[in-house]
């Protein structure tokens, strides 16, 4: 029998992002804090948020633990006024206050072009550290929006380079 394939028209979502999201496990305590974070996530996206399409729960692997999400929103705007809204300003300046024995990263692309990625606190390769260089997150590659290349003005910094590293 014949494969039934499909795929999706994507044309009435020109400016569709899709991130892919984690928290992995690094130490014991970091276990309390990624499972104390599951709830709140999931209540952040079952509220539905203007602008996100779809979430999915992942998990990466279990030794060491680590989970994940995929989101896909319309558009870059939509995901950034989220990012910088509650509960995730709150739970991005926590984490960057102290990562609880985790670490975090995502990968972003974009429908028109251009990804961009950052890796807190992950010690071992995982996507694109993989294959391409690693470099400091700062200056330039501080922020999502300017390691997208994304122009525009920038709302506000959750929390500010200088602020984060006192220069």
């Amino acid at each position: 029998m014949a494969v039934d394939r499909r795929t999706v028209d994507l044309s009435g979502y020109p400016d569709l992002v899709v991130m892919y999201l984690g928290m992995r496990v690094n130490v014991l305590r970091g276990l309390i804090r990624a499972l104390g974070l599951g709830p709140q996530i999931d209540a952040s996206w079952k509220a539905k948020p203007d602008g996100l399409l779809m979430h999915e729960n992942l998990i990466y692997s279990l030794f060491p633990f680590h989970v994940g999400m995929r989101q896909y929103w319309r558009d870059w705007e939509s995901l950034e006024r989220w990012a910088r809204s509650e509960p995730h300003r709150n739970w991005w300046q926590n984490f960057l206050r102290d990562s609880g024995g985790t670490g975090f990263w995502h990968e972003t692309y974009f429908m028109r072009g251009g990804m961009e990625s950052i890796y807190d606190d992950i010690s071992t390769p995982m996507g694109m550290m993989n294959f391409a260089p690693l470099k400091p997150a700062r200056g330039p590659m501080f922020s999502a929006r300017a390691r997208a290349a994304r122009g525009g003005e920038s709302p506000a910094a959750v929390v500010s380079e200088h602020d984060l590293y006192g220069s």
